[in-house]
């Protein structure tokens, strides 16, 4: 091809909208070896440039959690946050976790044991601030050195072992991490619902209730979808009984439930469509704000049973008449963590609102968050806007002094 031919070429593509550029890359490699004699893990992050590099990479890393540093290139510490700057060929960078780690002091939401280890990624992986060169984007792979006899399952995929797992992150240049996974002698139920990978898992001998819980998120997935559009490509839900948390806790693309957690509890609601709202919507609060966030989750999770058939229409209703009940004396929303009654004040709240919507022609609560989903970080302002989007004015529901 002629010069002139090829400078042509490239400025054409260059003036189309959302062309092609080529970027960089770098390589991650993501090494776990879980040791239950210890109580923790040895952790490993490996980075080798391609056509990008990792220049630097900041972490917060507790001394009290995680210690024994160690790698090529430079590593400096100021208090918890640590800088690992690696050579420009690559290098690595290694510590041990301590895996067991209890939830404000009431219930495990980090543990390994002989036979099973429950955990998120963050709990290996803490938060990344990453610098790279220009454009570049890493190619992640997770992999697990295990005890004999020992499976993994993550919300990730794999790429054939059982032991190694690809990372996407989209929103971010260094893939990391996240999520719940749980290994060790356990027990796993798969599914395809609404075009989402589910899988449900727990160790051997811990009283979970596989197909119970695989047929409710067959029922209320569908309807999540309806409600917010596309699901996530895939979803785990992992479960363990005591010592750990008795409540629900949410991740990217994952959920912990405890085993002795109801699919639906005494006043109607639901814990583990409560934490599958989270997933799906992926939304978080400005400061001051939780009680959006949570009062969406525990509103939904009495409306998508309800929507799925689960929960009749007189339930339902009794459910909000709790949430009425429970949160009376509750005169102010705002707080950066929501307690129960504030929760169900905000329930009672969104009911109102929906009904408000509903009432002025065809759309509903619905619409509302996918709207806040497009921004994720949500705030009274953000819920007033997106309201006055739908409704066309403002609201009358929100003029209420609870968000003063």
């Amino acid at each position: 091809m002629s010069r002139p031919v090829l400078f042509l070429l490239l400025l054409l593509l260059s003036s189309v909208p959302g062309a092609a550029i080529a970027r960089g890359s770098f390589a991650v490699d993501y090494r776990v070896e879980l040791l239950p004699a210890r109580g923790d893990a040895q952790v490993v992050i490996a980075t080798k440039p391609v056509d990008g590099r990792l220049i630097r990479l900041k972490m917060a890393l507790p001394q009290a959690r995680y210690r024994d540093l160690r790698g090529n290139g430079e590593i400096e510490r100021d208090g918890e946050l640590v800088t690992w700057t690696p050579p420009a060929q690559g290098g690595t960078f290694r510590y041990r976790v301590r895996i067991d780690h209890r939830r404000r002091g009431d219930g495990f939401d980090a543990r390994i044991t002989d036979d099973w280890a429950l955990l998120r990624g963050d709990d290996l992986f803490p938060p990344m601030q990453a610098t790279v060169t220009r454009g570049a984007d890493s190619r992640a792979r997770l992999r697990f050195v295990l005890p004999e006899g020992w499976s993994a399952v993550t919300p990730y995929s794999s790429t054939g072992d059982g032991k190694t797992f690809v990372v996407v992150d989209s929103e971010r240049r260094m893939d990391r991490p996240k999520g719940w996974m749980l290994f060790g002698r356990i027990g796993v139920r798969r599914d395809t619902i609404a075009g989402s990978r589910i899988a449900v898992a727990a160790p051997v001998g811990q009283g979970a209730r596989f197909g119970d819980l695989l047929a409710f998120v067959t029922a209320i997935a569908p309807e999540a979808q309806r409600a917010f559009g596309k699901l996530p490509s895939r979803l785990l839900v992992v479960q363990a009984g005591d010592p750990m948390w008795r409540g629900g806790l949410s991740g990217p693309q994952s959920i912990y439930l405890h085993v002795e957690r109801p699919l639906i509890s005494g006043n109607g609601s639901s814990t583990p469509a409560h934490e599958l709202v989270h997933v799906v919507t992926r939304l978080s609060a400005d400061a001051g704000d939780d009680w959006i966030v949570e009062g969406l989750a525990e509103y939904y999770s009495i409306e998508l049973t309800r929507r799925a058939g689960l929960l009749s229409r007189r339930r339902a209703d009794k459910a909000l008449d709790w949430m009425r009940a429970h949160g009376r004396g509750v005169i102010r929303l705002q707080t950066s963590r929501a307690s129960g009654k504030v929760t169900a004040r905000a329930v009672v709240l969104f009911a109102d609102l929906d009904a408000e919507i509903r009432a002025a022609g065809d759309h509903s609560l619905d619409d509302v968050v996918r709207k806040l989903m497009r921004k994720r970080q949500v705030s009274r302002a953000a819920l007033r806007a997106a309201v006055s989007d739908v409704l066309g004015r403002e609201s009358r529901t929100l003029r209420s002094t609870l968000l003063d």
